[in-house]
């Protein structure tokens, strides 16, 4: 099968989950500078979060190009991706309303442990389809970013839930930071 529905079909639905997000900031009642710096943790939860799905985006993107046909196992795994990502918007909303307390925080670290534990499962989908000597499967080689990702998120939940939430908050930043600048990898390994 080719690739063309599930790239748009994918780009949708990240576009709309960004919508979500920002549509879930409200307006402050009041024009003074004070109302709205009481949006501080909403804002600062959208921007982590727009972050995030960008960088899956980005991320998707640069996959799907290695890609050179999908199967059904790459279809589902794609939507498990999306499910996780679908529920930024809401773990979103609830880290910044509740000014990142432990079990927000904890959810919203749980749901990124789920986006990146989906995204290995659409690699490796990717990957068996096309073969362990394929461009792909050479480029992720033994993601040693994706397996501190990983971590990070796996010692951010219980962190958060031990009361811990600026440490969880700081680990979930530093993997957003990390992963800014675009994963190279997959590019370099298709331009050879």
């Amino acid at each position: 099968m080719g690739k063309g529905r599930i790239e748009a079909f994918s780009d949708g639905v990240i576009a709309i989950i960004i919508t979500i997000m920002v549509l879930e900031m409200k307006v402050p009642h009041g024009a003074a500078w004070a109302d709205i710096a009481t949006l501080g943790p909403v804002f600062l939860s959208y921007v982590l979060s727009f972050l995030n799905v960008g960088i899956y985006w980005n991320n998707h993107h640069h996959l799907l190009h290695a890609a050179k046909r999908v199967n059904g196992r790459i279809l589902w795994a794609n939507m498990h991706l999306l499910f996780w990502l679908s529920l930024m918007p809401f773990t979103t909303g609830w880290m910044g309303e509740n000014h990142f307390a432990p079990a927000p925080v904890a959810l919203y670290s749980f749901d990124l442990l789920m986006c990146a534990i989906a995204y290995f499962a659409l690699q490796q989908q990717i990957i068996s389809l096309h073969g362990n000597e394929s461009p792909l499967a050479n480029a992720i080689g033994g993601d040693n970013k994706g397996k501190a990702s990983l971590t990070a998120y796996l010692i951010a939940i219980p962190l958060a839930f031990l009361g811990y939430s600026w440490l969880a908050g700081a680990l979930l930043i530093l993997v957003t930071l990390m992963w800014f600048i675009p994963d190279r990898r997959i590019e370099k390994a298709l331009d050879e």
